[in-house]
C-alpha cells in the first residue's frame, strides 16, 4: 500500500498533477476531476486547497515559476550574464511560456486576465534578480543607471519570449546575441 501523502509532499504532487494535465490537455479541459485522478486523490483533498480550476491554474504556474527559479548568473560583465540567463531560459522555460501564453487563453479571457498576471516579477523573484545583476553592472561602470528603465531591463527576455512564441522552440543562439548585442545594449551604454 502507498504511504499516504501529507502537506508540502502532497500540495507538490498536487500541483505537479495538475501541471501535467494543464500541459497535456490545455486549460479549456482542464478540470478538477482529471486532476484528481491524476493525482490519485479525492475530490475533497483537492478542493479543501483550491475553491476552482482558475484558482488552482494560479497555483499551479505560481509554482512551477517558484520550482524553476533560475539563479542569477555573475560573469563578471553584463553581455555576459543576461546571454547566461536567456540560454537558461532558453533551455529550460520553452514549454512553460507555450503553456502560459498559448493553452491558457481562453483563461485569460474567462477571468480576464493576461499572461503578465501570471508573470508577476514581484512573486516569482525575477524583478529582485534582474535589480541584483543590473545594480553589479552599474558599479562595475559598465552601463548608464540613468538609463536603466523597467521597459529596457525587461526588454532582453520580452524579445526572447516574442521569438520562443513565434517558433514554440528554443531560440538559436546567434539570435539571442543579436538581441543582446544590437538592441538591447546600445540602449544601456
Amino acid at each position: 500500500m502507498p504511504e499516504r501523502r501529507r502537506g508540502a509532499a502532497l500540495e507538490k504532487a498536487l500541483l505537479d498533477a495538475a501541471w501535467e494535465e494543464l500541459t497535456d490537455n490545455g486549460y479549456a479541459r482542464f478540470t478538477m476531476d482529471a486532476v484528481v485522478q491524476r493525482a490519485g486523490t479525492s475530490p475533497s483533498v483537492l478542493y479543501r486547497r483550491w475553491s476552482d480550476r482558475d484558482e488552482l491554474v494560479r497555483a499551479v504556474i505560481m509554482h512551477m515559476l517558484e520550482e524553476r527559479r533560475l539563479d542569477t548568473p555573475d560573469t563578471g560583465n553584463l553581455r555576459e550574464d543576461i546571454l547566461t540567463l536567456m540560454r537558461e531560459i532558453n533551455a529550460t522555460r520553452v514549454q512553460l511560456i507555450t503553456v502560459m501564453n498559448v493553452h491558457l487563453a481562453s483563461y485569460h479571457q474567462e477571468t480576464g486576465t493576461s499572461p503578465g498576471d501570471l508573470r508577476d516579477p514581484l512573486a516569482t523573484g525575477r524583478k529582485k534578480a534582474l535589480d541584483v545583476l543590473f545594480a553589479r553592472a552599474v558599479d562595475r561602470g559598465e552601463i548608464k543607471p540613468e538609463l536603466l528603465t523597467e521597459r529596457i531591463k525587461s526588454l532582453p527576455f520580452d524579445l526572447l519570449r516574442h521569438e520562443i512564441l513565434t517558433t514554440f522552440a528554443p531560440v538559436p543562439d546567434h539570435v539571442l546575441e543579436e538581441i543582446v548585442d544590437t538592441v538591447f545594449l546600445p540602449l544601456v551604454r
